[in-house]
């Protein structure tokens, strides 16, 4: 059925092809093109509509949010209109992230004003807390390792969330990744934002004290994603574990009884919610590099980054200069389709496809098994571009050069030691695909895969790479 947006009207049901209300006569379609469904979402500041785009072929969902200015006043209209746009904008950058919902459109329609956002499918963290319970170290840990790598990209871009809470985080179903959405243009551009500086946007509980007070910094996002944290760990509203006495956060003697968490996760998350912002951790990158050390994938105690530099400024560092690079192969290897699957995130096809441009590289049949005797031979040109391809789109989780660190980290163990970290079988299975996972969820340097590593000795691929890459000074 089709959705009238009107504020105040009557909303009977429409049929999915009526193009006209029933009730008040307007138009149902938005820039002739986006039908709402229904409502998902209302506010002080707006509401928010599941909604078809008729334009496209396949008629993809969107959410459509239809923005309230709460004043008459034509001068401070003005300035909202210009905000909004401006907002937008802004928007559209960060939605090149794959973590942040893409900005379709926005446009003012009968005196409104709406965005139109990609739809994500999946449940936010609040709703899965209330389905399926309080959240393990594990699941800490890897929403931490997926979340702040994307508030590094926007406080990159100098822009702050402001309201990050477990409502404004979905889990999407596709991949399992988390998605941030909501970054409160609505409440910015808001009749009472514009005429009082300092106006607070966020929600109190998960708000920062200087932000609270008007003064939103990178580290006030930070802030919030620690309340996040302890209230998915405890199920338990983040003002009811504060104690206003000693002005500190008494989250522990909230956690279910057959809760088992390590003391270096729980300093993490009193550091990222510390109330006095000197002893917060300052930017996101740091707080990843401390989580990191702890990753549950990592069996045996074993940190595959220990001791070396690997962070999120250094992925973002060399993707940057990948694309100021020339990607030319030095042997007339093309690889648009890696850097497509690599882009979309079909990771098997990509895991495929990088076996393919090593054969090609190497001038063997597509489909051969590489012996570690030809992993010296491969163009030190070629390599880089695969791994760089590989370290951009997956934003540093995988690659050769983060395999090379988590093997030299090991340096002295054996072999199965390096899998065990990178969650690889210790022996050559002969399908590998079904014990492989393509997903975001993988452990740090699970991919590329070794499919293509063949021979006799086929386990030595490892010490064979590190060494190439290190010639090639890769890494």
């Amino acid at each position: 059925m089709s959705y009238c947006v009107i504020p105040g009207c009557f909303n009977p049901p429409n049929q999915d092809s009526a193009l006209f209300c029933h009730s008040c006569g307007s138009k149902l379609l938005l820039k002739e093109r986006y039908r709402p469904l229904k409502p998902i979402g209302y506010g002080g500041f707006g509401r928010t509509f599941l909604a078809v785009d008729e334009n496209m072929p396949s008629q993809p969902h969107c959410v459509i949010k239809q923005l309230f200015l709460q004043t008459q006043n034509g001068l401070v209209l003005k300035k909202a209109v210009q905000m909004f746009h401006q907002e937008a904008e802004h928007l559209e950058q960060l939605g090149q992230h794959q973590q942040i919902p893409t900005l379709l459109a926005h446009f003012e329609q009968n005196r409104q004003l709406y965005l139109v956002q990609e739809w994500i499918e999946g449940e936010t963290l609040e709703q899965e807390l209330q389905q399926v319970g309080v959240f393990s170290e594990t699941q800490i840990g890897e929403l931490l390792q997926g979340l702040l790598p994307v508030l590094q990209f926007i406080h990159d871009r100098q822009v702050i969330h402001r309201d990050i809470k477990p409502s404004n985080i979905i889990r999407r179903q596709s991949d399992r990744l988390p998605v941030l959405i909501d970054f409160g243009v609505a409440k910015l551009i808001s009749g009472t934002a514009l005429l009082h500086t300092g106006t607070v946007v966020g929600t109190a509980e998960y708000t920062a004290p200087e932000q609270s007070k008007g003064k939103a910094l990178p580290a006030s996002d930070l802030y919030s994603l620690g309340v996040t944290c302890i209230h998915l760990l405890t199920n338990t509203p983040p003002r009811d574990l504060f104690d206003i006495i000693d002005n500190r956060w008494a989250w522990r003697e909230h956690l279910p009884g057959n809760t088992r968490l390590s003391d270096r996760l729980a300093q993490i998350l009193d550091q990222l919610s510390e109330t006095t912002l000197r002893k917060r951790y300052q930017s996101a990158d740091d707080a990843l590099q401390a989580v990191v050390k702890l990753s549950p994938i990592l069996k045996r105690g074993i940190s595959p980054l220990a001791g070396t530099n690997f962070s999120v400024n250094h992925w973002q560092r060399t993707a940057a200069k990948s694309e100021a690079e020339n990607w030319t192969s030095a042997v007339g290897v093309d690889y648009q389709y890696l850097q497509n699957f690599l882009a979309t995130g079909k990771w098997q096809q990509a895991d495929e496809e990088t076996r393919r441009v090593m054969c090609q590289a190497l001038g063997k049949p597509l489909s051969s098994y590489l012996h570690s005797g030809e992993i010296s031979q491969l163009p030190c040109k070629d390599l880089w571009i695969i791994d760089q391809l590989w370290l951009k789109y997956s934003q540093g989780r995988f690659g050769f050069t983060v395999q090379k660190q988590i093997y030299e980290n090991t340096a002295g163990e054996e072999y199965w030691i390096f899998c065990d970290c990178v969650g690889w079988p210790t022996h050559q299975p002969h399908f590998l695909d079904a014990v492989m996972m393509f997903s975001w969820q993988a452990p740090v340097g699970h991919l590329p895969s070794r499919r293509w590593a063949g021979g006799f000795s086929w386990w030595r691929h490892a010490t064979a790479m590190a060494e190439k890459l290190k010639q090639c000074g890769i890494g």
